[in-house]
């Protein structure tokens, strides 16, 4: 067997775990969220973290640790040859993730570019935004160059791309935004969203939507279920513990989210004219709120422009961040195919810049593909839930987790976890989001040409399923043929 590389440093493996979770989502979905609900909202959202995301995360790492194989190989060895369609359907809704990704990064670097040169804060931004997103060649082009950056990074290799990089960008991270966070809240009038954030309302816990986007908030932000971490757990080495890793990777997502949160809430706040207006520009969705709302209100403060770079070069850094860790996950893929490095890259590279970019070209089928593939994260979740019930819990707890304390209260909440918490999760987040997409589109739920119906989802689900279903026994033959000749 060629040797795996490995992360040279505690630091490097923690700093790459980072990357992967601290993304576009911690800087505008968190604010969005807390500022639709208020402080009642951080604790169903942390409540989630350790209910949720951590079992999930614990699991991706054991299990990248242990086979030192990609989600496809992954699921096979732990699961056998007949469940490989799993790891197939992980990785790919992962990957359908990061054809689009790439262009939310090439809009965080547009918009840092714009900042850059003091041009942002004299725009009209909801023309600018609605031009610039069909103008065609311009999203198409920020797209290539962020994937670029990224496949470059991936390119080089583990500790020389993936490493050297994330220790540089993360901690450059959290001081943008603590920096952005300092000036939010010295501005007048921050005091009454720093009020809001913080305010718990307990008649709010009484709502059940708070709960499901609390769940779906913890879910996708830091990044449980999208087999990311598992990727990288390949190449931690093997005194690596998993509680650790994990809980300082989940732990300083949440931080980071905090840190935006106070750096959108206050500023919105703060130079609103009125507290209808702060929450209309909460309201307005991620793209209105990142690329129309906070550019508007920077326009209006004092060194604006330089708090709107910073703001904008931390967005780029967490998009693009995040778009290496998914580059890895399908490069990993191919690499276990047989694949180098280098050629896999390329591959990779090519089909992300080809099938995303109808994603730069137009908004619906980017809303589509968000939509389609941010629930299918929810299945991907309920895989590792699977992988960890056929496995054994007490099986996966001794032979693959191997925690060094506390092992039968471990059995204990891992059999609380799997058999009844995480299924039930699973259940009513899907359940949520298949009710509302019913809510919503009452006369085109079931069409798939619609961009958030029923239909479309499940239609594009289907797909991927049956041809990860029919090609299980080739991808088995692939990934043993590769295992044969030692690559």
């Amino acid at each position: 067997m060629h040797k795996i590389e490995s992360f040279s440093s505690r630091f490097g493996l923690i700093a790459a775990t980072l990357g992967m979770a601290i993304g576009a989502g911690n800087i505008w979905r968190f604010p969005r969220l807390a500022g639709q609900y208020g402080g009642s909202f951080i604790i169903p959202w942390l409540i989630f973290l350790f209910l949720w995301s951590i079992p999930l995360l614990v699991v991706e790492f054991s299990v990248g640790m242990k086979t030192r194989k990609g989600v496809l190989g992954a699921f096979k060895e732990a699961m056998g040859e007949k469940y490989t369609w799993m790891g197939w359907f992980v990785a790919v809704c992962t990957s359908a993730i990061m054809f689009y990704y790439s262009v939310v990064s090439g809009w965080a670097l547009k918009y840092f570019l714009l900042a850059v040169s003091n041009n942002l804060t004299t725009l009209n931004h909801e023309q600018f935004w609605a031009s610039y997103t069909t103008s065609y060649s311009q999203p198409v082009l920020f797209h290539f160059i962020s994937l670029g950056l990224a496949a470059t990074l991936i390119y080089l290799g583990v500790v020389k791309g993936i490493e050297r990089f994330s220790k540089f960008i993360i901690p450059s991270l959290y001081i943008l935004l603590i920096i952005s966070a300092i000036k939010a809240i010295s501005l007048s009038g921050a005091d009454l969203g720093l009020s809001y954030l913080f305010s718990f309302d307990l008649a709010k816990l009484t709502d059940y939507k708070i709960w499901l986007d609390g769940l779906s908030q913890s879910a996708w932000s830091t990044g449980a279920g999208w087999g990311l971490i598992l990727t990288y757990a390949i190449y931690a080495k093997s005194k690596e513990g998993v509680t650790g890793n994990v809980f300082i990777t989940a732990m300083g997502n949440n931080f980071a989210s905090i840190l935006a949160g106070l750096v959108i809430i206050p500023t919105i706040f703060a130079l609103s004219p009125s507290t209808e207006t702060a929450s209309a520009a909460l309201a307005s969705g991620n793209q209105g709120l990142a690329f129309i709302a906070i550019p508007k209100l920077f326009s209006q403060m004092s060194a604006g422009g330089i708090f709107a770079t910073i703001f904008f070069l931390a967005l780029f850094f967490a998009a693009l961040s995040s778009l290496i860790s998914m580059l890895e996950l399908a490069s990993r893929v191919m690499m276990d195919f047989g694949m180098n490095r280098k050629k896999a890259v390329w591959v990779i590279t090519l089909l992300t810049a080809i099938i995303g970019a109808p994603s730069a070209l137009s908004m619906n089928f980017f809303n589509n593909q968000d939509w389609v593939w941010g629930l299918g994260l929810i299945l991907s979740g309920l895989f590792f839930t699977i992988l960890v019930l056929k496995v054994g819990i007490t099986n996966f707890v001794d032979q693959w987790y191997q925690p060094q304390k506390y092992v039968g209260f471990t059995h204990i909440i891992f059999k609380i976890l799997f058999y009844f918490l995480l299924p039930l999760e699973f259940v009513a987040m899907l359940g949520w989001w298949f009710y509302q997409s019913l809510t919503w589109l009452p006369d085109s739920s079931w069409s798939i040409l619609e961009s958030f119906s029923l239909g479309t989802t499940l239609f594009q689900w289907t797909i991927i399923l049956l041809a990860g279903i029919l090609l299980n026994k080739k991808i088995n033959i692939w990934l043993s043929k590769s295992e044969m000749s030692g690559k």
